[in-house]
């Protein structure tokens, strides 16, 4: 996905004209690798997991390591593979044009070729599939649904006709699969069912994921637009997108704190003060370069909300 990130997204060149001087001393081995997953994100997948086991302990009294290892290598896969499809797509459509602001991306800037990435792209999903199948043994047929809708979500993110990055659904997407799927599914094979409260909570680590999508969006408009992107910050326009962020960074500290949350879920307010922060860095903060560093702290909140509610419900 276009996360980092993101994700949720991470796009090329942290400064324009640096593409030829960078591209002269490319990352090589499992740097390159490292890099174009963009790793300061793949958090969005680790925190869904945290909550949905940690939810299902509080539920069951206890905790089976061995879905809880395979959901979190399964999270990781597919995030892998979405950002490698992602960054060989975006290359090759023209997205990736030098006004870009984030960190490099390996296929745009000559590091990998298409080839190679996609490659990458296909053992990610590859891995993902095979850890899928163990999950199904163990889960089910609903795990078979959600698996395999998470892999054709992953490739149409930014594959096919209309990819979901160049429209206004990407925030959908990652709320809807880094966030209902993600804890819901973790929770549906500690306990073999779902509740209410699982689905909150995946609804609000989903909010906070999609916050991390309209970071980078937000950041890029521009040229994403020249790209012939229409992503939800594009359509809303600038003030629009800071009120969207503030709500997508609040609302789920809300709803993890309420009656409806789970028991313990007030500790979460705890990252109220780091949440504010962001929101204001991102009501001030000159669309660019600095915008990296709102998004990668963004998936770092989402953690600290996983651990946060996840030490409340031990309490």
């Amino acid at each position: 996905m276009k996360l980092d990130h993101g994700l949720p997204e991470t796009p090329h060149i942290d400064i324009p004209g640096q593409a030829a001087s960078r591209s002269d001393q490319p990352p090589d081995g499992w740097r390159l690798w490292w890099l174009a997953i963009r790793p300061k994100t793949l958090t969005i997948s680790v925190a869904p997991v945290v909550a949905g086991t940690a939810l299902a302990w509080a539920d069951a009294g206890q905790m089976d390591p061995r879905p809880f290892i395979a959901s979190l290598l399964g999270a990781l896969a597919i995030q892998a593979g979405t950002n490698l499809h992602n960054d060989v797509g975006d290359a090759l459509r023209g997205g990736d044009q030098p006004l870009r602001q984030g960190p490099p991306r390996v296929t745009a800037l000559g590091w990998a070729s298409p080839e190679r990435v996609r490659r990458a792209a296909l053992v990610s999903f590859a891995l993902a599939a095979l850890v899928g199948l163990y999950l199904v043994w163990l889960g089910g047929l609903p795990i078979l649904g959600l698996g395999l809708a998470s892999l054709v979500a992953g490739w149409a993110y930014s594959g096919g006709p209309k990819p979901i990055a160049y429209t206004p659904l990407g925030e959908v997407f990652v709320i809807a699969f880094f966030g209902i799927g993600a804890v819901g599914g973790t929770y549906f094979l500690q306990t073999g069912g779902l509740t209410g409260q699982s689905i909150l909570a995946g609804i609000a680590l989903g909010a906070i994921a999609a916050a991390v999508l309209l970071a980078n969006n937000y950041r890029d408009m521009e040229p994403d637009r020249l790209a012939g992107r229409r992503t939800l910050a594009i359509r809303v326009g600038g003030e629009a997108s800071k009120a969207v962020y503030a709500l997508l960074m609040l609302a789920p500290l809300a709803l993890l704190a309420s009656p409806m949350g789970p028991s313990g879920g007030w500790l979460c307010l705890g990252a109220a003060p780091m949440a504010l922060w962001l929101i204001r860095r991102f009501a001030t903060e000159i669309r660019g370069p600095g915008f990296n560093a709102i998004l990668a702290s963004t998936a770092r909140l989402q953690l600290l909300v996983a651990a946060l509610m996840a030490l409340g419900l031990m309490l």
